[in-house]
């Protein structure tokens, strides 16, 4: 059966190879910021290039990249389900194995202050800002990948900020304060 040009599959599974080993780096730096985990983030980006390697040959070239990031998204939303499953199922969860450590150089600091303020989040909040601001969409492609309206995507990108910008691990404390008058 002939393979058509416009496909990834006219390539097989050598043009999968290539796009998943180019998108890799790319892939797990997004499912990070999404989960939290830089392992869990590998074991994300795993699971969503086993299912599109399924699909590949159905997926149109220039779409690649939107079908895998909504892969990703959609499968990071499923974890974060299941997570609360077994939340409800069992007392207490495992504590995390990979905390911050408070020997780490300022920007290591910031780094886990952000990831912790960006697990305050709602997964849908969370999704949202790292779509935004990390992926670079805009407001419109963000509710067409994620099949809700453009208000919608507003709506959690502020709501999202707001709570980040009253998180108290991202609070500066040598920030300038607003002068309101003089006072003698």
């Amino acid at each position: 059966m002939p393979q058509d040009e416009t496909s990834p599959a006219s390539a097989g599974s050598s043009g999968f190879a290539a796009y998943s080993a180019a998108a890799w780096p790319r892939l797990v730096r997004t499912a990070h910021l999404l989960t939290g985990d830089f392992h869990e983030a590998e074991d994300l980006v795993q699971t969503t290039l086993a299912k599109v390697y399924a699909r590949w040959q159905h997926i149109p070239e220039a779409d690649v990249d939107r079908y895998v990031r909504r892969s990703l998204v959609n499968n990071n939303l499923s974890r974060l389900r299941k997570r609360r499953i077994m939340h409800l199922l069992m007392p207490s969860l495992p504590e995390r194995v990979h905390q911050p450590d408070a020997g780490h150089a300022e920007s290591i600091e910031r780094r886990a202050a952000v990831s912790g303020a960006l697990a305050t989040l709602s997964g849908r909040q969370r999704t949202v800002l790292v779509l935004r601001f990390w992926e670079d969409l805009t407001e419109v492609e963000i509710a067409d990948l994620l099949g809700c309206s453009l208000g919608t995507v507003k709506t959690h990108v502020r709501r999202a900020l707001a709570m980040l910008r009253t998180h108290p691990a991202l609070a500066v404390s040598d920030r300038p304060r607003p002068v309101t008058g003089a006072r003698r």
